[in-house]
């Protein structure tokens, strides 16, 4: 009977360590950590890639890259010696001088003041005066003149006027007789100056000062301008 209760007790006990075992057997074994190796792998890989991406476009910078100066060139290597540029420039000038002097303006030879005829204006401070001249033209062509001037320097003052037009210079003939004692044809602008010859005429200006002030003038001068040539100055 007691043999039986310790077989019986040996048995459970053997039983109860049996689902024991069973137990610890049958508990899960918690996942390893990630594999550090693979990480690392793959970190390099990309790495790589992203270095190859960049040096891409460096390789496309440097391939568009140009030197500005090779393409279009430089000074020294453009244009010639110095010694070259030197020569075109004097021969370049010597050509401007003759051109210059040949084709120059020719002035006509002389001219002179043969008469001068003043007139008071009454109740005004102003003078009228008919002035004879004679103009030489030297050239070998008629030239024509553009503009007739007179100018009176007082010794303190300076005055200028151009030569009256025909029409007016008659009116001035009529109110003062004494003018034209002297006069003979007009001497305008577009009048023509023939080659090698003289042309005389008469021209009428008016200056604001008295007749004592212009009588006692320090010069007087007419300036007479043909087209394209130098003026001709004629002073007294």
């Amino acid at each position: 009977m007691a043999d039986k209760r310790l077989r019986a007790a040996q048995a459970e006990a053997s039983t109860i360590a049996a689902q024991e075992g069973a137990m610890s057997s049958s508990t899960p074994t918690p996942p390893s950590g990630p594999d550090t190796s693979a990480i690392g792998s793959e970190q390099t890989q990309i790495q790589q890639e992203n270095h190859q991406s960049a040096a891409q476009p460096d390789q496309a910078n440097a391939q568009t890259k140009f030197d500005i100066g090779e393409e279009y060139g430089t000074a020294r290597k453009n244009l010639p010696p110095a010694g070259i540029l030197a020569i075109c420039i004097v021969v370049v000038l010597v050509i401007v001088a003759i051109y210059s002097l040949t084709h120059r303006a020719h002035a006509l030879s002389s001219g002179t003041m043969d008469d001068v005829t003043s007139v008071a204006v009454p109740g005004q401070d102003m003078v009228m005066v008919a002035i004879n001249i004679t103009v030489h033209n030297n050239a070998d062509k008629p030239s024509w003149i553009h503009t007739v001037q007179a100018t009176l320097d007082t010794g303190k003052d300076k005055f200028s006027d151009d030569a009256s037009p025909a029409v007016d210079a008659q009116r001035y003939f009529q109110a003062f007789p004494a003018l034209k004692q002297h006069a003979i044809a007009f001497l305008l602008p577009e009048a023509r100056l023939d080659a090698q010859s003289n042309t005389a005429g008469t021209i009428v200006v008016s200056f604001p000062v008295t007749e004592d002030v212009f009588n006692r003038r320090k010069s007087l001068t007419v300036t007479v301008t043909p087209y394209d040539e130098l003026p001709v100055v004629i002073t007294k």
